[in-house]
């Protein structure tokens, strides 16, 4: 490709003018001396006076001598100006080469535009980029326009991704490297342009993401490998796309995983026909429970409760079915065994009572018999609750140790997705996110329920403002009810209640959850009605209702009234179930209201309470950022879990906050002096190594300081003692899995007072 220099052609100009003027002057002089001569040499025919004629070639002699010396000067200076002409197109010469060799030793693609942006230069490694893909290089004059289109309709140019907060665009060539567009302008108007080549960074990232979504997926192993019960996901292909080791051990075939495997190669040729009707309704997108009793392998009999639920996307269409499979074969052992001692009771009642007709003692005898069954039914009947509620009291206690990498699970995703990625990276990411939102749920929703059976949730009732309650909840619920094309209104109220804060707060949440969920075009309404010595809260909707001989049904456990034409649903039918255990705890009365075709309205009654008078502030010297958002605050994080740390400083630094993680007190102390070091915002999880806890640690740090720093604290424990004692301490209180929008708003809510 020819190289054009850029040199200053105006001086040269000016010289060769300058030139050509003392050439035509040096001529005009040779005439009028070359015309003097002859008039002196023919002066002798006119005879004139000897005298004047001397006079005269004298002065044209002395006129001769200063116009050849003016001449010889300026010859002389034409000799000066042509070496210093020459040496300037030396130097001339000498920097365009260098130019010339620093343009071709820039690494990456160069390319120069003029004011009209046209094409003036380039280097080897940009007609690199055409020559490989076996193209043209843009000749000298093409528009910068006309090269790009020739780069993206030649397929030179695969993939373009424009991004505002990044110096460039990103284009994947048809070589498969990555390069970066950076544009100067030059001092004329024209136009540099660079092409870095970022492949190393790209794929380095991509490898970080990789990373991070295969750590995701671990914990989402760890949790479900860790839940008492059979749990996979079955393809629209019905082939199982996951599971965990209890399913496994159960289906796996010589020691063979199902994963990957169709249904009809995990099960037997006997149980997958009995199976495949359910399993054709499921993905018709109805939810289905039934019982079977089955054999594995091994020959080992098992009696199980199945429950398969569809994953419906965005279209409405079924892509799956999530199967959760637990062992009830003790519960209907015991069922069995109930009937078979009531079936002999009643035959040896029968046979008794005709043998021993008259006969007084043996009548007494059978009774006695007859008692000491009836006291074996009920000692069996009370092993049997006893196992069930031990179950139940399990799957609540190891609450903590579910929800833990659930919660650093979630901060990681959340992270990720506040990061922009390429749409296939981006895709996979909301991907996990997803179905980190539906384990959650699914978790969530199964340990609240053994929770409340098992009686480890008790109120907290006291007098509180319901400001504050219906307003969070309102802008939480507002964006979600927008992503699904409906409108949230709310009514505020300042009522002042009697009740627990959170057990209330979850009320309403599953009130809005299902109003969200089966509307599917209208509004929603929340707000309250004050009335004698109550206060009712209410959410309306413009859903399709519910038929009057089903209103008691829906509070039943896995039990749900799906209209006829309503897109399915991923959930359990346990969110109204919930609503009816807590209601029960705080003695709400819950009542509800519909009419087919227009609506349904769900209420509360929550009695009318009295605030107590409020504390003195502790300190109001601490320092108040004046700024809007999260941005520049400094926050430190203190959990022993070194992947929630993790996970927690990336989703905050990706809020732009300044963040110090540590596992315990002594290692925030090697990082900085908790004493002098500024913060603004201190978050601590409860539970800590070596029987610390978060209260003792915050409080060690702020007795330190001189203005104690607000802090946020963060556990998976329930009891009403603990959340009292934060209480007490000014301190907010949040519990596991962290939802970081509810994080977002409680930290800015902090952070202004």
């Amino acid at each position: 490709m020819p190289v054009t220099a850029t040199t200053d052609a105006g001086p040269e100009d000016s010289r060769d003018q300058r030139i050509a003027q003392l050439e035509a002057e040096n001529e005009r002089l040779r005439k009028i001396r070359d015309a003097l001569i002859v008039r002196v040499e023919s002066g002798s025919a006119h005879k004139p006076e000897p005298y004047a004629v001397f006079e005269h070639s004298v002065v044209l002699a002395e006129q001769v001598r200063e116009r050849t010396e003016a001449l010889n000067q300026t010859m002389d200076e034409l000799k000066g100006s042509n070496k210093a002409l020459n040496r300037a197109r030396e130097e001339a010469e000498t920097t365009r080469q260098r130019l010339v060799d620093a343009i071709e030793s820039i690494a990456d693609g160069f390319v120069l535009f003029d004011h009209q942006h046209r094409l003036i230069q380039c280097n080897s490694r940009f007609r690199s980029y055409w020559k490989h893909s076996g193209l043209e290089v843009p000749p000298a004059g093409t528009s910068i326009a006309e090269v790009k289109a020739r780069a993206v309709s030649s397929g030179l140019i695969i993939e373009e991704h424009v991004n505002a907060s990044s110096e460039g665009a990103v284009f994947l060539l048809s070589n498969g490297r990555w390069v970066q567009m950076t544009e100067r302008s030059t001092r004329e108007g024209g136009l540099v342009v660079l092409y870095s080549d970022i492949t190393d960074v790209k794929n380095s990232e991509m490898a970080r993401r990789i990373k991070a979504l295969e750590e995701s997926e671990r914990w989402i192993r760890v949790v479900t490998d860790h839940v008492p019960a059979l749990i996979a996901y079955v393809g629209a292909d019905m082939t199982v796309q996951f599971c965990n080791k209890v399913y496994e051990a159960w289906y796996g075939r010589n020691g063979e995983s199902p994963l990957g495997k169709h249904l009809e190669n995990v099960h037997q040729p006997e149980l997958y026909q009995r199976l495949l009707p359910h399993v054709q309704r499921v993905l018709k997108g109805h939810s289905v429970n039934f019982e079977f009793e089955e054999t594995n392998d091994t020959g080992e009999t098992r009696y199980m409760l199945r429950a398969y639920v569809p994953n419906v996307d965005v279209e409405g269409q079924v892509t799956g079915f999530f199967v959760l499979i637990r062992d009830i074969t003790d519960r209907r052992k015991t069922a069995l065994a109930l009937e078979q001692a009531y079936d002999n009771l009643e035959r040896r009642v029968k046979e008794r009572t005709a043998a021993l007709t008259g006969l007084n003692n043996q009548l007494r005898q059978e009774i006695s018999e007859r008692a000491a069954v009836e006291a074996r039914l009920r000692d069996a009947k009370m092993d049997a609750e006893r196992a069930n509620l031990s179950k139940t009291k399990f799957l609540a206690a190891v609450s903590h140790d579910l929800l833990q990498p659930l919660n650093a699970a979630r901060l990681f995703t959340s992270a990720l997705l506040e990061h922009s990625f390429g749409p296939k990276a981006e895709g996979l990411v909301r991907s996990v996110s997803t179905s980190l939102d539906d384990v959650e749920n699914l978790l969530g929703t199964l340990v609240d329920i053994s929770k409340l059976d098992a009686g480890v949730i008790k109120p907290d009732i006291m007098a509180f403002d319901l400001r504050d309650l219906l307003n969070n909840i309102a802008r939480e619920f507002r964006q979600m009810a927008m992503a699904e094309g409906l409108t949230l209104d709310f009514v505020p109220s300042s009522a002042v209640v009697e009740s627990d804060s959170q057990l209330l707060a979850r009320i309403l949440r599953n009130f809005l959850t299902n109003a969200i969920r089966y509307t599917g075009e209208g509004r929603i309404l929340l707000g309250c009605r004050r009335q004698a010595d109550h206060v009712l809260l209410q959410v309306w909707d413009t859903g399709p209702g519910i038929p009057e001989d089903k209103l008691t049904e829906i509070f039943q456990e896995f039990k749900r009234i799906r209209p006829t034409g309503s897109q399915p649903d991923k959930g359990l039918g346990l969110g109204l179930a919930i609503v009816d255990k807590i209601s029960r705890i705080l003695g709400h009365e819950v009542t509800v209201s519909s009419v087919e075709g227009k609506g349904s309205v769900f209420s509360v009654k929550v009695p009318i309470g009295r605030l107590q008078p409020r504390r003195p502030a502790k300190d109001g010297s601490r320092e108040v950022s004046n700024h809007s958002g999260l941005g520049g605050t400094r926050i430190w994080v203190i959990d022993n879990d070194h992947a929630i740390c993790q996970g927690m400083q990336t989703l905050l630094e990706g809020w732009d906050c300044q963040v110090v993680s540590a596992v315990s007190l002594d290692d925030l102390e090697r990082q900085l002096d908790p004493a002098k070091s500024p913060v603004d915002l201190i978050l601590a999880d409860y539970h800590l190594d070596n029987d610390e806890n978060g209260v003792d640690v915050v409080a060690n740090i702020n007795d330190r300081r001189q203005c104690p720093a607000p802090v946020v604290m963060i556990t998976a424990n329930y009891t009403n003692e603990l959340k009292q004692h934060i209480r007490e301490l000014g301190y907010v209180l949040m519990n596991k899995p962290v939802k970081p929008l509810k994080l977002r708003s409680a930290l800015n809510h902090l952070l202004r007072g």
